[in-house]
């Protein structure tokens, strides 16, 4: 934001960075083991979705915290939705024995 700021004062566009909220945060891991999402849908289906047909990732709707995840048979693992940090640790923490349960 800070970097968007001094860029549009550069332009001649006076801006103050004033009030700020974080609306979303975004994290990314790789937990180095492929995941059967097969699985993984066919047990946690009431929190996830899962069409290879239309995105290759597991969609994974997570409650508390309220993040949502995109798994993918990688490994790579994308958390979004949170409004800090210690929501994407603790949805990682969470997720992260489910994901080894179903380990290819």
């Amino acid at each position: 934001a800070v970097v968007s700021t001094q860029s549009t004062g550069k332009l001649g566009f006076p801006a103050k960075f004033v009030e700020f909220k974080i609306q979303n945060m975004v994290g990314s891991c790789d937990v180095k083991f492929p995941i059967r999402l097969e699985g993984l849908f066919a047990q946690h289906g009431q929190f996830s979705n899962y069409e290879p047909e239309l995105f290759p990732g597991l969609i994974y709707r997570m409650v508390k915290p309220k993040v949502v995840l995109l798994i993918f048979v990688s490994g790579k693992v994308v958390l979004t939705g949170a409004k800090d940090r210690k929501d994407i640790q603790e949805a990682f923490c969470s997720i992260y024995p489910i994901l080894k349960n179903f380990r290819k």
